[in-house]
């Protein structure tokens, strides 16, 4: 018979399987509330949630989240409140985040700083040589970290970055063809970076993808999207290929798949609900889950199929957000925190995706 965890007011018990194998269940509340947020799972288990935005406040806070007690306790803040960052688990237990914006409307940053697991406290390390925000940061086989595009006093930017754990220091590293932010970056199994969409100069949504190889440090064009799309996700399935999923404008449905082999993408099922800024998660069963985002409020969750293509719906949140993030635990089980309600109306509540694994 299958088992899996249930949480409940943060207290974890072994239940069957029951008629309904797929559901949400709320955990335990973060201290403060926010979106634009990072969620990092730590080597102990345990996830780091930090900084964000409360009411068009960047947050310095920082939090944990421990699943063996469904709760929260509150850590080291960051040296510099942020938002739009990114945050990226080091080889050696690290936490770097990087760039962000510091005050409402937005003054980009090129501060970066690390959380220690081991003493729950953040100390600064060599800032990026441009500020950015809206960018993305892909940790790379040998252990280096790749920063690349976001946006600077209205720029576009086409440069990329990368970070040496070993020095602190930053260095550039080719750039794209097209400037761009709210985009994906996604490590393929071969060791390169696909970055595919987002959004370019004059507000224009982009269809093109870029591929950045470590062994030369350039950029090289590849197929691009069927659909031109931003906000949207980018999963890479244990196929080898990379699903991305819906996205601006105007809250797509529409799928797709990259294949590394031939440089192309082709649509696959399209999505129940059209989304934008939701978030996506690999199931240790191979199946991709999508929750949230909007259409305004959107609570909604679905399933991806990579054996037919399909999506199906699986239990709703039981709190509509978007931008929020998703951590996958690892007993099997998605850590949903944060997020907004419309008018961006921050969320403290967080939610446990709970399924029977059918491996």
């Amino acid at each position: 018979m299958l088992l899996l965890l249930s949480f409940s007011a943060g207290l974890a018990s072994m239940q069957p399987c029951a008629a309904t194998p797929f559901e949400w269940e709320y955990t335990g509340s973060l201290n403060t509330a926010r979106f634009h947020h990072t969620a990092t799972l730590l080597p102990d288990g345990r996830v780091l949630v930090a900084g964000g935005e409360h009411r068009s406040i960047p947050l310095p806070s920082a939090e944990l989240y421990d699943p063996a007690t469904g709760t929260w306790s509150d850590t080291g803040s960051l040296s510099t409140a942020r938002d739009s960052h990114t945050a990226t688990l080091l080889p050696n237990g690290m936490v770097l985040a990087a760039g962000g914006r510091e005050t409402d409307p937005g003054i980009a940053l090129a501060t970066a700083e690390l959380y220690d697991p081991a003493t729950g406290t953040w100390s600064p390390t060599g800032s990026l040589n441009t500020g950015r925000l809206y960018h993305t940061a892909t940790l790379l086989p040998n252990g280096m970290v790749l920063v690349a595009g976001g946006i600077i006093n209205g720029i576009y930017l086409a440069s990329a970055e990368l970070y040496n754990p070993a020095t602190g220091s930053w260095s550039p590293t080719g750039s794209f063809d097209t400037g761009r932010i709210f985009h994906t970056a996604t490590l393929l199994s071969n060791g390169k970076v696909l970055v595919a969409g987002g959004r370019g100069f004059g507000l224009v949504e982009l269809a093109s993808a870029e591929l950045y190889d470590p062994a030369t440090g350039t950029w090289s064009t590849t197929g691009s999207l069927n659909t031109a799309r931003y906000d949207h996700t980018a999963t890479l399935l244990t196929s080898g290929m990379v699903l991305v999923a819906g996205g601006n404008p105007d809250e797509l449905d529409s799928t797709e798949l990259y294949d590394p082999a031939t440089g192309t993408w082709s649509t696959t099922g399209s999505l129940n609900n059209g989304r934008a800024d939701h978030v996506e998660t690999l199931l240790s069963n191979g199946t991709v889950l999508v929750a949230g985002g909007t259409s305004w409020d959107l609570s909604s969750a679905e399933l991806y199929n990579p054996a037919t293509g399909t999506w199906s719906l699986t239990g709703s949140l039981n709190t509509p957000r978007k931008d929020h993030a998703a951590t996958l635990l690892p007993n099997g089980m998605v850590l949903v925190t944060g997020g907004a309600l419309k008018f961006q109306i921050p969320l403290a509540s967080a939610e446990l995706y709970v399924w029977c694994p059918m491996l």
